[in-house]
């Protein structure tokens, strides 16, 4: 019986998916060992998930000024915490986990950032991640000087208010959708890999 992926129609294959869709499939398949969900879930509507991808990238693969790759996992893991999306929740806190070499840290992050075994930088970060993606989310005067004295430059404010807007939409299409995470991304990053 296969899994269910969503609500919408999802490809039986991706044969029929434009090259490039295609290609970004394979090359995620062939470095994880599997095809996330998500994207057969948003290859229902190929402009759309080209674009979704495109946003993901230049957030998430630029180089930012100080904020690392680990801080932006948790950002996606506590703010989609809080927006209740399993996927994301279980995907990224895979993806934490690795980056941060840390098997504890994205399930601290998940339930309760506050008492979470981060920097205090980490939890002003998440703080204001929370504010954006639950309240009026305006950067004010106040918002900036914390921020900025714990080291984020004004280029990194954008990218937490970027990530955070960003994975707000991704937790909804995939809440709309109801597409499940896949069972892979339970356990990476909880064992260390044998050498």
């Amino acid at each position: 019986m296969a899994q269910f992926l969503s609500r919408f129609p999802v490809p039986e294959t991706i044969d029929h998916l434009p090259d490039d869709l295609k290609e970004r499939i394979l090359a995620v398949q062939e470095k994880a060992g599997f095809v996330p969900n998500v994207f057969l879930m948003l290859a229902h509507r190929p402009l759309e998930a080209r674009a979704f991808f495109d946003y993901h990238d230049a957030l998430m693969e630029r180089e930012s000024d100080t904020l690392t790759p680990s801080e932006k996992e948790m950002i996606v893991v506590a703010t989609s915490s809080r927006n209740q999306c399993l996927y994301c929740v279980v995907a990224h806190g895979a993806i934490l986990r690795i980056y941060s070499k840390n098997p504890l840290v994205a399930d601290q992050v998940a339930i309760n950032h506050k008492t979470a075994d981060i920097s205090e930088r980490e939890r002003v970060m998440l703080d204001f991640a929370l504010y954006i993606s639950q309240d009026v989310g305006e950067l004010n005067d106040d918002w900036e000087q914390k921020l900025q004295s714990v080291g984020f430059s004004q280029d990194d404010i954008w990218d937490i208010g970027s990530i955070t807007g960003f994975f707000g939409l991704s937790n909804r299409l995939v809440s709309l959708t109801n597409t499940p995470p896949n069972p892979e991304f339970y356990l990476m990053g909880r064992i260390p890999k044998e050498q």
